[in-house]
């Protein structure tokens, strides 16, 4: 599964959806059953919170509207953090190397690198846009200094998945499957769902 799939293939794959006017589409994105469809369902929750979070920041609309995308924005969310656990357990899954005595261990899992390379691919890409307006030229300078810059850090994240997954391989690196547990999104664990807020102030509860 690993040799099918590196950070260049996964870089180009980003940019390709992006230049997709229909994609993502308004269906529902299924369950990333394969490793590439844990890619896509990944890159796909993180267009559409970049998309509702510009949405959220909208003055010219009533407060409904602006409570519909931060629902949105939390919903999206969470997708977006499954699929990148999906991601890392479909990798390790993958990798029948064990890690040496002295492996190292990475803090950040590989599914959490292409997370932030799909975020890259998005500002990217949206930075690339900037440059192209012609109604301001002092804008457009500062756009394009910034897209350099943005280039350069995808690159460079780029050649640290590379090396970890790499690494990883050949058992002198690994990393764990790290669960986000979104409080908030729990019901069972956010207080203002559970009934352990009333009104902004805690509800003590005594023991039965």
């Amino acid at each position: 599964m690993l040799n099918k799939i590196n950070a260049e293939s996964i870089m180009q794959f980003h940019d390709r959806c992006l230049l997709d006017a229909d994609w993502p589409d308004d269906t529902d994105i299924a369950s990333a059953a394969e490793l590439w469809a844990g890619v896509e369902t990944n890159h796909a929750f993180n267009t559409r919170l970049w998309d509702e979070e510009d949405k959220a920041r909208r003055t010219d609309v009533g407060d409904d509207a602006i409570a519909t995308s931060k629902r949105l924005i939390d919903r999206y969310n969470q997708r977006r953090n499954d699929a990148v656990e999906r991601i890392d357990e479909m990798i390790l899954a993958s990798i029948s190397r064990v890690p040496l005595s002295d492996a190292r261990l990475s803090s950040e899992t590989a599914g959490a690198m292409i997370d932030r390379l799909s975020i890259l691919a998005l500002k990217i890409h949206h930075m690339w846009k900037q440059t192209q307006r012609s109604d301001a030229a002092n804008h457009i300078a500062t756009c394009r200094d910034k897209l350099d810059r943005l280039v350069v850090q995808r690159l460079d994240l780029a050649a640290c998945l590379d090396r970890l997954m790499h690494e990883t391989q050949q058992g002198r690196a690994y990393f764990k499957v790290y669960r986000q547990f979104k409080m908030y999104n729990d019901p069972t664990l956010n207080p203002y769902l559970y009934g352990g807020m009333a009104d902004g102030i805690r509800v003590l509860r005594t023991p039965a």
